[in-house]
């Protein structure tokens, strides 16, 4: 049961607050923890929880989400203000934490067909610029230098994604399967670059200035780590080779005043020269990567626990990003 109640939780918020009628509305879209607008008198706040049952260890990290938004808010990385964090089950059946409300535009698909060109340039450029400043911060200023072990994080990481998919009901899926056997095997040299990651960084974890074109808070950080910037890097350039019913992609679309791939990167690089733009590992990975998350997407459907009931619709996505990656894969095989 993902479902919370004022009942529940009022009495709770107004010994923090002071006494106040407590309202809560479902925020719908997110895939992994259940997230809801709370209004507790005049303060407006968001409260995001793990989902109800079993989860995959590691999973559905709210107490990393808060501490990586706590840390970052004296920084130049738009997030929202964290308000408390509260561990113990008991109140709503899993842990949970506040956040103040951020008013904002949220787009989910990457073609942005309500925006004028020249907002989607601007748009596309700040997300990416936005990417580039988390970057750019030193864990260890902010106190997070044992957030995550740094060095070979691909290699980990393909350990961690291919293990998840091991234990789903994709065990069999020959094509998965093959494609993390082949990212083993093509991976570059750990290159000692490291970076706060979000690991899920994508224009629907943005959200955008009510009237402006920029991003103004950055959203979803259960997967946040210490990182390689190119995993960040592949990861948002992913609609680059997604197709607009894969997910929201842009490939083959019209899409008039985004980026192409090459300016994207360049845009990063102007904050970040010392960041290569990504090969086609990257890409791929970052495709491998979120075909595995829609395989979790689909068993928590199966088993009842995902945050968006319609979350079945979603199971297909994850053998069609392999094909994506295997693409990528093949026509970046001649290049050096």
């Amino acid at each position: 049961m993902n479902e919370i109640t004022p009942e529940q939780l009022g009495p709770f918020l107004s010994g923090h607050f002071g006494p106040a009628e407590t309202r809560l509305t479902r925020i719908g879209g997110g895939q992994s923890n259940p997230t809801f607008i709370v209004d507790h008198g005049a303060r407006r706040m968001v409260l995001r929880k793990q989902p109800a049952g079993e989860i995959l260890r590691g999973a559905h990290a709210i107490d990393r989400e808060f501490r990586v938004m706590h840390a970052l808010a004296d920084t130049d990385v738009p997030v929202p203000r964290t308000v408390l964090f509260h561990q113990d089950p008991a109140l709503l059946g899993t842990p949970f934490y506040l956040m103040d409300f951020v008013e904002g535009r949220v787009f989910s698909d990457c073609r942005l067909p309500e925006l004028e060109p020249a907002d989607r340039r601007a748009i596309y450029l700040s997300m990416v610029q936005t990417l580039a400043r988390l970057h750019r911060v030193r864990p260890e200023a902010i106190g997070l230098s044992d957030f995550g072990r740094p060095g070979d994080y691909f290699a980990r990481q393909l350990h961690r994604w291919t293990s998840q998919l091991e234990a789903s009901s994709f065990a069999e899926d020959a094509l998965l399967l093959a494609l993390s056997r082949r990212l083993a095997q093509v991976q570059p040299p750990d290159d000692g670059l490291t970076s706060i990651a979000h690991g899920d960084f994508r224009l629907g974890n943005m959200l955008i200035h009510p009237t402006e074109p920029r991003v103004i808070a950055v959203l979803d950080w259960e997967l946040s780590t210490i990182g390689h910037p190119l995993a960040d890097l592949g990861f948002v350039a992913m609609p680059f080779h997604t197709s607009p019913d894969e997910y929201g992609g842009i490939l083959g679309a019209e899409t008039p005043g985004i980026p192409d791939e090459a300016e994207f990167f360049a845009a990063y690089r102007d904050i970040l020269p010392q960041v290569p733009a990504p090969q086609p590992f990257h890409i791929a990975f970052a495709l491998f990567r979120f075909a595995v998350i829609f395989v979790g997407i689909a068993d928590r459907a199966k088993a009842g626990n995902a945050a968006d009931p319609e979350a079945a619709r979603y199971a297909p996505l994850a053998g069609r990003f392999a094909q994506r990656a295997w693409q990528v894969l093949e026509e970046g095989s001649g290049q050096g």
